[in-house]
């Protein structure tokens, strides 16, 4: 009875924590001591969030065995938060305190236009979700008036 709220309710959080990195990534655009690496600081780099469908769970498996699809899922998981190895940028700032010998800066490898696509695209997500949670909250109270007249 409850497995869509279950469903909704694992994807409104996975997508909240990838609205939470991205801004994370945003805030620190310009930090370029982000991490303290072999003695020498190093740039933030960017973090993006793995989800991955959630079936590692008994009833997927017992669903399965017993031959019913008529499941609709599991809803997601998040597995972990990884890094973007896309190399940093380089600027030309001779008068920042982090510029090298030749006076370029190393700065992180966030780029706000592609956040900004992230993040509408987590918000359209959470939003769909909240909508088919409101929808199933809708028919299991018109269910109950069923019952009760």
């Amino acid at each position: 009875m409850f497995h869509g709220f279950n469903t909704t309710a694992s994807a409104l959080t996975a997508q909240r924590l990838r609205m939470d990195v991205v801004s994370s990534n945003m805030a620190n655009v310009d930090t370029t001591r982000g991490r303290l690496v072999n003695g020498e600081w190093e740039p933030y780099r960017r973090k993006m969030v793995e989800i991955r469908p959630n079936e590692n769970q008994f009833s997927s498996y017992l669903s399965k065995a017993m031959g019913r699809s008529d499941q609709a899922g599991n809803g997601v998981k998040v597995t972990r938060i990884v890094e973007d190895q896309t190399p940093f940028k380089l600027a030309y700032q001779p008068d920042h305190p982090d510029a090298n010998e030749e006076g370029y800066v190393s700065l992180p490898n966030v780029d706000p236009l592609k956040e900004m696509v992230d993040m509408m695209s987590a918000t359209r997500s959470y939003e769909a979700n909240v909508t088919t949670l409101n929808a199933t909250k809708n028919m299991l109270m018109k269910a109950l008036e069923i019952g009760r007249g």
